[in-house]
């Protein structure tokens, strides 16, 4: 290797070669995946014995399995890129090649996000992580401002879910004259949506200059976001004719992409526990109407999760200072800005990136959370703005 080949390689690339080094080792740490082949194993040995399918357990051991290969599909993939990044870093350790340094950098970019990404799939472990994600906003008291709130909040979660590659799906979308939404209810699909964004469940609170006061006061504005598992027809939820209310309406709001502008809106609600459904994207009353029960469904199930979550913590005897139902987070546009968790302690002064979708840091620091229990502050040097 020549001199001058040799300094651009220490000073310019061996950073990101080193990266490749760290990054397999901290993969294989997280993965484990010698743990996981084995157990992926055992399990497969259990469905193939003649009476696996009259087990009481078979369907919670399909699930774990199902997990468990998702977890080897996903190393195998890291894997694969890694080596190809390595051969490219071999290339590149002999020749200086601008082209070829371009696309490494590029890919190197990608694998990043990919194993931050992968990273918060191994924090997952609840049962459901791995379904779509069905959430609902709704908000508070503020009147325009609320609205604006709710509606820059759905934006937030349409934005993040297209940087991972995920779907949405609008079911009921309630806009108003003004400015604003008055609520929304839609799905987003994609492996462990509800996972990553189930610690979003709360209520978020925004800080600003209103756009719609004349005399430019700040004001302080609330919505809050509920998210559900998407249910497979095998869970049964049970749900009594005599206790649902049906309205039938046109569909609110201007049209366009989200509003099928017709008759057929189906709202459900259900009596017992004030729960409120409703799907007006479909193109007849009867789908509304099947749509709506199975988003009923979604919430009657997250009702039963949240009881069970308060009782464990009731036997373990904890005391949060910030319920999951309560205040989560606020978004401080003035006097300074600032997001910044209650729960976590994550926080971050690049407000506008969080306003376009970019909130990994804040799912990883509340997966962290719920699974240890404690606070996960970012290290110096991490945090964003």
């Amino acid at each position: 290797m020549s001199r001058r080949n040799s300094e651009w390689h220490s000073y310019r690339f061996e950073p990101y070669w080193r990266n490749c080094t760290r990054w397999r080792a901290s993969s294989r740490t997280a993965f484990d995946p010698e743990s996981l082949e084995k157990r992926s194993g055992e399990l497969t040995k259990e469905t193939l014995v003649p009476d696996f399918w009259n087990r009481p357990n078979s369907q919670e051991i399909l699930r774990e399995l199902s997990q468990l290969n998702s977890r080897i599909d996903i190393w195998k993939q890291v894997e694969k890129e890694l080596e190809e990044l390595e051969v490219l870093a071999e290339i590149l350790a002999e020749n200086e090649d601008p082209e070829l340094l371009s696309e490494f950098y590029a890919r190197s970019s990608v694998l990043k996000k990919s194993i931050k990404n992968d990273q918060l799939i191994l924090l997952m472990g609840q049962e459901y992580d791995d379904a779509n994600a069905i959430l609902s906003i709704h908000p508070g008291a503020g009147g325009l401002d609320s609205q604006d709130w709710a509606e820059m909040l759905f934006r937030i979660y349409l934005r993040w879910a297209e940087s991972h590659g995920m779907e949405t799906r609008v079911f009921d979308l309630l806009q108003d004259d003004e400015a604003g939404i008055k609520s929304v209810t839609f799905m987003v699909k994609g492996p462990y949506a509800y996972g990553f964004l189930s610690g979003e469940q709360g209520v978020h609170r925004l800080v600003r200059i209103s756009p719609f006061d004349a005399a430019k006061r700040r004001h302080t504005s609330f919505a809050s976001v509920e998210v559900a598992p998407e249910l497979p027809e095998s869970v049964q939820i049970e749900i009594r004719p005599e206790d649902l209310e049906l309205q039938t309406c046109r569909a609110s709001g201007a049209g366009g992409q989200y509003v099928n502008m017709t008759d057929s809106a189906v709202r459900i609600k259900h009596l017992p526990t004030g729960i409120v459904v409703g799907c007006q994207t479909e193109r007849s009353q009867h789908m509304n109407r099947q749509v709506a029960m199975q988003l009923l469904r979604a919430r009657l199930f997250e009702r039963v999760l949240k009881e069970r979550r308060e009782q464990l913590e009731a036997l373990k005897g904890e005391k949060k200072e910030i319920g999951w139902g309560s205040q989560i987070r606020s978004y401080v546009l003035h006097p300074y800005t600032l997001v910044k968790d209650h729960r976590t302690g994550c926080e971050t002064g690049n407000v506008q990136a969080v306003l376009d979708g970019e909130i990994d840091d804040f799912l990883m620091a509340t997966l962290n959370y719920r699974k240890s229990g404690k606070q996960m502050l970012p290290e110096r040097g991490e945090r964003t703005g």
